[in-house]
Order: structure tokens, then sequence, then C-alpha cells
């Protein structure tokens, strides 16, 4: 797959997510097979997010490329202006948010409440695209409301605009993240379209990678939530789409370092007090359904410092280690 001239090692796309895809994770999920990562969305309205924050969101340094910064907001001039400030900061691609469902966002007429108003994403997308020398991506949903999707018409409308590629959650924002992803529209979507289709939504295991690639011809599938203290889930996907096969679980062993040197580079990156902070969801998913996890994230929650937290999360290791050499979950604690 290419998105404009960067051609992608796979089909493998690691979603942006709010408070989690940053650099550190991005980096983490490219060591294990993803063929691309997309940066955690960015606003243009500084009301919604501190200027703090937004800095560690612009933090590429170092990254493997292709470097793709999402962007959010409403109004065509200011998003195109954020568009520049991005590539001038690094951005190799950029990619529009037009799929948060979050009212916060929402209220601001940003991300997937822009999908109301046709004429405004056509702007938008003019505007963005007339703003930047490099590729400009986009990430939607069917549409706004159930028995009103339009993706077909903005799927039409954003290669008309000269979108370089196009990903679509299979969900509407009313349904927020709600039942069941819906696959059918991103098939119909893939017929009509010339630009590559990032399929999205619920694509949590091997299998499923292959089955909504089967199902909706896409030329590559996003991967969000099921990537949260799961890294080596690209690992396992590539393998399974090259060969047919799952991998066994990952070592424990090896999973004792990827965690330990995810920690080492988010206390890096964000400092003592905020490194200790944000690596406890992180401590959390990984652990999340292994044997003891719950009495181990309590222990790990009264920690604060980085290297109390480092300590408890080594010892816990160490005894699942005694347990099995691979990792095993207890699957009534998963979630």
């Amino acid at each position: 797959m290419k998105i404009g001239s960067y051609s992608l090692d796979n089909s493998l796309i690691v979603a942006p997510m709010a408070g989690v895809t940053d650099r550190p994770f991005r980096t983490l999920c490219k060591h294990f097979g993803a063929g691309h990562a997309v940066s955690e969305m960015m606003t243009v309205d500084a009301t919604l997010y501190a200027n703090k924050k937004s800095l560690y969101r612009a933090n590429f340094d170092g990254e493997l490329a292709p470097i793709s910064a999402q962007i959010a907001g409403s109004e065509p001039e200011t998003m195109a202006e954020a568009a520049r400030y991005q590539v001038a900061n690094g951005a190799q691609i950029v990619d529009i948010n037009m799929g948060c469902p979050v009212r916060k966002v929402c209220r601001k007429l940003a991300g997937s409440a822009l999908l109301k108003d046709e004429d405004l994403v056509a702007r938008i997308l003019d505007a963005v695209v007339s703003a930047v020398d490099v590729p400009v991506t986009l990430k939607t949903r069917l549409g706004y409301a159930d028995g009103e999707e339009n993706i077909l018409r903005v799927a039409a409308r954003a290669e008309q605009a000269g979108i370089a590629a196009l990903a679509i959650h299979g969900r509407t924002r009313e349904q927020m993240y709600t039942g069941q992803a819906r696959y059918e529209l991103i098939r119909e979507v893939k017929r009509n379209a010339n630009i590559p289709i990032i399929a999205n939504g619920d694509i949590d295991s091997p299998q499923k990678a292959k089955l909504v690639l089967d199902a909706t011809g896409a030329d590559a599938v996003m991967i969000g939530r099921a990537a949260q203290g799961r890294p080596w889930i690209f690992r396992e996907m590539s393998h399974y789409l090259q060969t047919g096969e799952l991998l066994p679980p990952p070592e424990v062993a090896e999973v004792r370092e990827v965690l330990l040197g995810h920690l080492d580079d988010l206390y890096q990156f964000y400092g003592e007090y905020s490194g200790c902070r944000i690596a406890r969801k992180h401590i959390a998913w990984y652990t999340n359904g292994l044997h003891d996890s719950n009495a181990f994230r309590q222990a790990m929650y009264a920690q604060d410092s980085t290297a109390g937290q480092a300590r408890v999360v080594d010892a816990y290791f160490k005894v699942l280690l005694e347990r099995d050499e691979r990792l095993s979950y207890m699957e009534e604690n998963l979630c």
C-alpha cells in the first residue's frame, strides 16, 4: 500500500488514539511490525487541550518514517494553518480527524460532528490539501447518525479534494463505540474508490484482520484498542496474513523486557511525575487478565515514583515466569 509517495511495509496501521498513541507507543508498534502509525489527535482549538499536551503530541524526534500527524478542528483556514505547522514540525503526512465521537470534540463541531455538514467537510478538505505539499489522509465514520450514513458522498468528495488515503471506522458517531462495527459500506466505498481505503473497528485478532480485509476488499486495516498492552499483535497479524498460521503467545520473559522498555521510554519522554502516572494505564493494559493481576495493579497504583513502579512490574513478571514460560490469560478476567 502507498500513501502518496510513501510505500508501507504492510497493511497493518496503528489507529490514532487520544492519550495512547504518543511517540513511545507508535515506536513500539512499528518495532513489532506495524506498517504505519498515526499520531494522537492534535486539536487546533487551544480550549480543548492544554498547550503542554500538544507539545508532547507533536514530538516526532527519532520516529521512523513516514511520520503522520493528525489534526482536528472545524475552521478551514485554521486547519490549513495547523497542517502547515505540522509539516514544518516534521510531519510527512497530515491526517484529518473527522471520526472522533467524544462530546467535548463534537460540541466544537470537530471530529465526527463535521459529518453533519458536508459543505464544511469539503471546504476543510480543500483547504488542508491545498495548504501543504505532503499527502493528506482522512479518518472518518460511516456518518453522524444511524440511518443517515453519508460515507459514500464523503468518500467521493475526499477523493475529489485529493485525499491520499481514507480510513473508515465502521460505526456512526451516534453509535460511539457500542454495538458491532459494520463493514458493508466500507466495501461499497472501496468498490467506487481510486484511493487506498483502510478499514477500522473491532479488529482485535489475526483472524479478524483477515476477515475484514476479505469482507471489505480494503487495502489495509487499522488497529486501535486491541493494541493497548499488546503491541505484538502486529507481529501476530502479519504472520497470520502471510502464512495462515497463528503464533504461540509471547514468552513472559520477552513481554517483561518489552514492558520495562516501554516504561523507560515513557519516563524519559514525560519525566518523573507525568511519566509515572501515564504509565499506569499501559501497565494495566499489559497485565489485564493475567494471574493475580488485580492484586498486582493495586500494588502498582500505590507507587508514586518511576523507580518504585518499575520495581513492582519487574517483580510481578518474575513471578509469572515461575508459573509459565508463555503468557497465559485467565479468560474470566479479560475485558
